[in-house]
């Protein structure tokens, strides 16, 4: 495997020194990451393709692009990707050709080869798409030892639409998903949040599917509010900075809920995945150092019992994150980047949402507020 990283900057491309010589042109796989701006420009995906004609070129808009040991804003950063032994196939779906998210994760993966399936990317827009029922439908279709990771694409903090495309340009409702194939790639996983739990366990009394309702019979955005203090005066930009930590029925370890908008008419609070009646839930906030640490605590899950550093490593990271660590936010990647010893290409984006199982492995799930981090080797 061959690595190359990107910058795209004023309509030219710029090279990171980290990046491994190979032909353009035989690049196998192209990732891009990019503000919504940049994504909305009409030749972007001719600019894109131009550059690597023979490439599966994927598209998606970001909260921040991770460049290396940077995090940029309003940019496009491109890793492009040469397998020697290991084959891709790439499709995509509309939420809106769907009824649900679920159906959605259903029908994008039916559309996959199975045979020597090794692992599986997964975008997905991060407006229009309950992330949560898109994993759960994928889960249904998936071999458990599959490993499935990827996230919701971002908006900056504006959380009103995202851009997908895949070999071709960007638009809104779209979720793509990259097959790899053969017995030459291994691919592994690290997830950490690094937030501190405050307050008591309360039970999710009233919900409908990622929209909150009651908390033990109370008004749960009343009771946020409370819990908030004086912070509640900002919603609802202050939530990205307080998430839930969600136990849902059935399951023993807890999923980080981000509120992504609140009604007041409503009194309610719509998450980025399910928060099912029955679920227990504690409120979470940011702890600076704990944030940092758990990013180079992921990296180094992906490295674990290995000899060698990855060719490259994916980091999706949430846009709350980058809220909390604000000018300091290179400060998470520099971590992941010490931890590989500065041996590895980086690159990612903060998103709405990060799709990685658990540490321990099982079914794909969907996270907010962690830093997930999938590593890349061929032999």
């Amino acid at each position: 495997m061959k690595t190359s990283l990107y910058q795209f900057i004023e309509n030219t491309w710029a090279k990171h020194p980290k990046s491994q010589p190979f032909e353009e042109h035989n690049a196998t796989l192209v990732l891009c990451f990019g503000s919504k701006a940049m994504l909305e420009v009409d030749a972007i995906y001719t600019t894109i393709q131009s550059k690597f004609p023979a490439a599966q070129i994927a598209l998606c808009s970001t909260s921040g692009e991770i460049y290396q040991e940077r995090v940029l804003n309003d940019s496009l950063v491109a890793i492009a990707l040469q397998f020697e032994k290991t084959t891709i196939e790439a499709t995509t779906v509309n939420i809106k050709d769907y009824n649900n998210g679920y159906s959605a994760g259903i029908g994008l993966f039916k559309k996959l080869p199975k045979e020597n399936l090794a692992y599986v990317m997964v975008f997905s827009d991060g407006s229009q798409v309950n992330g949560s029922e898109l994993v759960k439908g994928l889960s249904t279709q998936i071999d458990k030892n599959i490993l499935v990771t990827g996230g919701l694409a971002g908006d900056g903090a504006n959380f009103k639409s995202t851009l997908l495309g895949l070999n071709e340009q960007p638009k809104e409702g779209e979720i793509i998903a990259i097959g790899f194939y053969g017995k030459h790639l291994t691919v592994t996983n690290g997830s950490q949040g690094g937030w501190d739990i405050f307050g008591l366990e309360k039970r999710i009394t009233n919900s409908s599917g990622n929209v909150l309702f009651e908390l033990e019979g109370q008004n749960a955005l009343e009771l946020y509010k409370k819990y908030l203090g004086t912070e509640s005066e900002n919603l609802p930009g202050s939530a990205l900075l307080y998430p839930l930590s969600v136990i849902i029925p059935g399951a023993t370890k807890p999923v980080v809920r981000t509120i992504l908008s609140i009604n007041e008419e409503e009194k309610s609070m719509t998450f980025a995945g399910d928060v099912p009646v029955g679920s227990t839930v504690r409120f979470m906030k940011a702890n600076f150092e704990k944030i940092t640490d758990a990013a180079s605590e992921a990296a180094f899950q992906t490295i674990s019992g290995r000899n060698d550093k990855p060719g490259f490593a994916l980091l999706i990271s949430c846009v709350g994150r980058k809220l909390i660590l604000g000018p300091q936010i290179d400060e998470e990647v520099k971590a992941v980047n010490n931890t590989f010893n500065s041996e590895t290409i980086l690159a990612g984006f903060y998103s709405y949402g990060e799709i990685s199982p658990f540490n321990e492995g099982g079914n794909c799930q969907l996270h907010n507020q962690t830093m997930t981090i999938t590593s890349f080797y061929e032999d």
